[in-house]
């Protein structure tokens, strides 16, 4: 499971995977709902509820590659399919991308499961 993730970086440029991880799924989470608000139909919803669904997983930065990946691919579907705000649709295929690229960053999940594990010496 490790080879799925690039890095599990610390410091600065993990606090800036922290950041673009906890935006995007704001947005995502909040288009999600505002589409579930503006209609009871679950059809034209269901791209929204999948990426909201993948918003959740990258928030907690749990299986953060596949997280992304779903992303880029919905929002680009979102992105072809409806003619809405088509821009915010390709902005988030682009950053849920980026983030299956470069790994969740040392502050998730992922890193507690699948990160480097320091042995410690069995005489001490």
């Amino acid at each position: 499971m490790q080879r799925l993730f690039s890095t599990f970086a610390e410091g600065w440029p993990g606090a800036g995977l922290l950041l673009q991880r906890v935006l995007t799924s704001t947005i995502l989470l909040y288009c999600g709902a505002s589409h579930l608000v503006e209609t009871a139909r679950l059809a034209p919803n269901l791209p929204y509820l999948i990426a909201s669904v993948a918003g959740l997983f990258l928030l907690l930065g749990l299986w953060t590659p596949v997280a992304g990946i779903t992303i880029a691919t919905v929002e680009a579907w979102i992105s072809l399919a409806w003619s809405g705000n088509w821009l915010v649709a390709i902005v988030l295929a682009g950053l849920g991308a980026t983030v299956a690229m470069i790994g969740p960053g040392m502050w998730s999940i992922d890193a507690k499961l699948y990160g480097r594990k320091h042995l410690q010496d069995p005489r001490h």
